[in-house]
């Protein structure tokens, strides 16, 4: 009789294991900054990876003609990138003392490429942490077995950046509610406002958390998610970059503002906008409220 084979237990998730690789940035970089290394890797290479799935989507269609045409790839809501911005490109130089620059150099290529990507992404960030090379180079392999396209249903893409947020709102503590609302109360929130159509609002919007419920919500009940627009405004550089990445991994349009001044009573797009539902938190203390306008 034929012995059966033992179960692995304890086999890590994808999340898991990504996470056990930034970790080990940990003493090189502050925690409150390796969130933003990691999660802007993730996103050059799902962008990475939708880029060369088109590009060779074009050529099975006998367009190679075209293949270097930004134009064929944002119709098709995907971001055209240089050479120096793709993934294969970082993963060849992985083990070259001058990585950290051609990192730098990726995003500044693709937002310089992509009018949507515009201030998104770090700039000049990874240079000037002087991270250790080997670290650097062993989180890079690991993210290149992330298979970002594989099941799209799975979400497999937006389920790490909701985990990574999730664990670095741990990790720090205090002052996370600058980019990071539990995922139960944004659920709540969403189901709240009932966001079937119109314009959606946040003014502390961090890192884009509750538009992503909101398009999850229309979904779910088998809405329109282009019946949504979406507006936003955050006051924190870094944690707008957060956002906008967030939602771009997702393919959600959005219309978000760096405001750098934030008065009571005063934002940049509701004084020009009709706004359907609005997510306002004062405070930590005094908790959320959502108004339907």
């Amino acid at each position: 009789m034929q012995k059966k084979q033992p179960v692995k237990k304890n086999s890590k998730s994808i999340e898991e294991t990504l996470w056990d690789s930034a970790d080990k940035l940990r003493g090189s970089v502050e925690s409150s900054e390796y969130k933003h290394v990691v999660l802007a890797l993730i996103f050059l290479k799902f962008a990475s990876d939708c880029f060369e799935h088109r590009r060779a989507e074009l050529i099975g269609e006998g367009k190679e003609k075209y293949i270097d045409m930004v134009e064929f790839y944002t119709m098709k809501n995907v971001f055209f990138l240089p050479e120096e911005s793709r993934w294969t490109f970082l993963i060849k130089n992985a083990k070259q003392n001058d990585i950290a620059v051609k990192i730098d150099t990726a995003p500044h290529t693709a937002e310089k490429a992509n009018k949507a990507l515009q201030g998104a992404l770090p700039d000049n960030y990874f240079s000037r942490l002087n991270l250790d090379v080997s670290k650097l180079a062993a989180l890079l392999d690991t993210i290149n077995n992330i298979h970002t396209l594989k099941d799209k249903e799975q979400d497999i893409i937006g389920r790490i950046y909701e985990y990574f947020l999730r664990k670095f709102a741990i990790k720090e503590g205090k002052g996370t509610g600058e980019f990071y609302t539990p995922k139960s109360i944004v659920n709540l929130i969403a189901e709240m406002i009932e966001p079937y159509q119109g314009i959606i609002y946040d003014p502390c919007c961090g890192s884009g958390g509750m538009f992503v419920q909101s398009m999850k919500f229309v979904e779910s009940h088998q809405g329109n998610t282009r019946n949504i627009s979406i507006y936003g405004q955050e006051a924190i550089s870094t944690t707008y970059k957060l956002g906008k990445m967030n939602l771009a991994i997702r393919g959600i349009s959005c219309n978000l503002v760096h405001f750098t001044i934030l008065k009571s009573g005063q934002n940049k797009h509701r004084r020009n906008s009709s706004l359907d539902c609005s997510r306002k938190r004062p405070s930590r203390s005094s908790g959320t409220i959502v108004s339907p306008l």
